[in-house]
């Protein structure tokens, strides 16, 4: 598989298939994450187009970034704090997750207690400090690296990890505090 480094720098020599293609890696994953953090999939899909302008720039004025998917990242998320700032809003985490794909044998109630159970994660984020609720988002929607994550939120790793594992603290608390929590809400924790 081609490196993302390869990619950028096929594209700075000329080659505008090698953009496609990076484009085509991260197109999927960076939407989403800009779904989740905006709650508006036209914005979303505006804010993923504009990262990439910002990138395709970047590499054509020279300059490849060292890490390339943190630096993506990082520009979305600046993108999102902009508009944030811009519009006086306030970060809405999307509520309606699509199920995921379920085996066929899966019952009915197992599906409504899995759906039930994102509402409640995707609430509750939202009632961790920003920089906790972006650090689980890059973890665990996105599959970031703690290194990544890192560099996109512009911390260092160890703080990084400490926010991550004070966040799952307190998502486990307010389950817990949730009468029990249902026993799927158990397993996830």
């Amino acid at each position: 598989m081609v490196s993302d480094d390869q990619l950028l720098l096929s594209y700075k020599e000329g080659n505008a298939g090698a953009f496609e293609a990076f484009v085509h890696r991260y197109h999927g994953p960076l939407l989403g994450f800009l779904i989740r953090k905006l709650n508006d999939v036209s914005k979303a899909e505006d804010m993923t187009q504009e990262t990439f302008i910002k990138l395709m720039r970047q590499v054509k004025s020279g300059d490849i970034p060292s890490q390339v998917k943190p630096w993506v990242y990082r520009v979305a998320l600046n993108l999102c704090r902009d508009h944030w700032r811009s519009a006086g809003y306030r970060s809405e985490y999307c509520r309606d997750e699509m199920p995921d794909a379920v085996a066929q044998d899966t019952s009915v109630v197992e599906i409504y207690e899995k759906q039930e159970t994102r509402k409640h994660i995707i609430a509750q984020l939202d009632h961790l400090s920003d920089v906790r609720k972006n650090i689980i988002i890059l973890r665990f929607y996105q599959d970031l690296k703690l290194k990544e994550i890192a560099d996109v939120m512009d911390l260092p790793v160890n703080t990084v990890k400490t926010h991550l594992y004070k966040g799952l603290k307190e998502l486990k608390k307010s389950f817990e505090q949730k009468k029990g929590g249902s026993e799927h809400e158990q397993r996830f924790l």
